[in-house]
This record gives structure tokens, C-alpha cells and sequence, in this order.
């Protein structure tokens, strides 16, 4: 069997950075780890997460991968500075992020939305700041919306209402470049852009991580899977919803994958 590319979140947030990863890396295999039993990562110590993680890359380890991504934001803060785990490359979605926020930013001024969790470790603002020193970053706290894309309401008058509470303050700031914070965020791409307006950059984490990837292969640090190989897509979750599956089909498409319950 081929190696895949290890992927995990704390629900179906993540299958955003697996259908862009899967579209710049046509030939290679992936598996995703979506631990929705759990969800959400983001109302929940440090300590916590950083147990739920360990067991995750533990479990993706043993699926014969050749690189780990860690998709959550919540996650990639507890883990960040951390390049491998057990020999194998390990990327978070922080730090291209950050990158990727201050290539596009004219006026170093970049606003942040991300889970309680993600927010209150500051990652992203120490980051920013590490790379840039004279940017100006407002952070903004979004917990509503993880359910809201778990539940389905994208495009609704309810997810638009929260969002204009949450982005008040971004909007008021005129602040032009806003990093999505979380993985889900990009399924509201449309929501998102319609409350702070067309000319607002949105940073993804999937668009940024495809270039960390690339550099790792680049480097030499992972084999590119030949173009003749099989590829599979694996989405493991670790509880059945009864929209999980509707919503994941969407997300993906047109790509095909198999589904599969795990226990950790």
C-alpha cells in the first residue's frame, strides 16, 4: 500500500484543507482523521488537546504515513515549534498562516479569527509578530461558529447575524487581511466575505500548508508518489453524525474517498 499523507481536526473543518491538498497533490494518498466524538478542540484546556492530539498522530503513525499535518488550529497551537513526531514531518497550520497573511497584507495590520482555545494561546499574534515586528494584529474569538458548520447552517440568516456581532470590531478597524483561524472557517468563505466585504483577504489554512508540503518534497524530505500509483482517500472518524457524511460529500466533491468509524 501506498504511504499517505497524515491529516487530523477535531471534525469535518479539516476535509477543507484535505480537498486542497488533494487537488495540489493529485497523485498521493491520503488519510484524515476527523475526531468528532470530541468536538469541538476549542473550549478546551491545552493540556487536553495536547493529550487528544498524541493519541491522534499515535493512530495516523500507524496508518503507514509519510507526513502529518495537524488541520486544527486549536491543535497546532499546543503543538507549534514541534517539526516531527517519531521520525516523520509534522507541519501545523500557524505559522504558513502567519506567512501567508503577511505576504498578501499591504498594511501590516492583520486580524485573526480563530476558536477560544486558538485566540487565548496567542499563537498567532506571537507568530506574526516574530516574523514581522511592526505588524498590528486584533485577534477575535468566533465559538460559535465550529457548530454552526457542524450543523450545516452555511449560508443562513443565523450564521450571518453571529458574524456580524464577531467581526464588528475588524469591520470598524477596516482591517484588510483576516487569517481563518480555524479550519472550518473556509466552509463560511461566502458568509464570511459578504459581512467584511469583497477587497478583504481571507488567508486558508489548506492554500497555505500546500506550500509546506511542496518545500518538504522539494527538499527532499518526502517521496512524491509516482503517477502511476493508486490513490486512496481515507476519512476516519471517530463518531457517526447524521449529517456528517451529506456534508463531507459536498465538501469534497468531485473527489471520492471511503468512510470509516475508528476507535482510538
Amino acid at each position: 500500500m501506498n504511504q499517505s499523507i497524515g491529516i487530523f481536526d477535531s471534525g469535518l473543518g479539516g476535509l477543507t484543507v484535505l480537498k486542497e491538498l488533494s487537488e495540489q497533490f493529485p497523485h498521493e494518498s491520503f488519510c484524515y482523521l476527523g475526531d468528532i466524538a470530541r468536538l469541538p478542540y476549542g473550549n478546551k484546556s491545552s493540556e487536553t488537546i495536547k493529550k487528544y492530539g498524541l493519541q491522534i498522530l499515535k493512530f495516523l503513525k500507524e496508518q503507514n504515513v509519510k507526513a502529518l499535518i495537524i488541520a486544527c488550529n486549536s491543535a497546532s497551537t499546543v503543538f507549534l515549534g514541534e517539526d516531527n513526531y517519531l521520525g516523520i514531518p509534522l507541519l501545523n497550520v500557524i505559522e504558513p498562516g502567519a506567512v501567508g497573511a503577511l505576504e498578501v497584507s499591504k498594511d501590516k495590520r492583520v486580524a485573526v479569527l480563530g476558536t477560544s482555545a486558538t485566540i487565548r494561546s496567542g499563537a498567532y499574534a506571537r507568530t506574526l509578530k516574530k516574523l514581522s515586528p511592526e505588524v498590528i494584529v486584533l485577534e477575535e474569538a468566533c465559538p460559535l461558529l465550529v457548530p454552526l458548520v457542524e450543523e450545516g447552517f452555511i449560508q443562513d440568516p443565523i450564521t450571518e447575524a453571529i458574524l456580524e456581532r464577531y467581526l464588528k470590531q475588524i469591520k470598524e478597524q477596516a482591517y484588510k487581511t483576516v487569517i481563518l483561524g480555524c479550519t472550518h472557517y473556509p466552509v463560511l468563505r461566502a458568509d464570511l466575505q459578504k459581512v467584511l466585504g469583497s477587497d478583504v483577504k481571507l488567508i486558508e489554512s489548506g492554500k497555505v500548508l500546500g506550500k509546506s508540503l511542496n518545500q518538504l518534497f522539494l527538499a527532499g524530505s518526502l517521496i512524491q508518489a509516482p503517477d502511476t500509483s493508486i490513490r486512496e482517500i481515507r476519512i476516519c472518524i471517530t463518531d457517526i453524525t447524521d449529517h456528517f457524511e451529506r456534508l463531507a460529500q459536498q465538501l469534497m466533491k468531485p473527489e471520492t474517498f471511503t468512510l470509516e468509524k475508528v476507535i482510538l
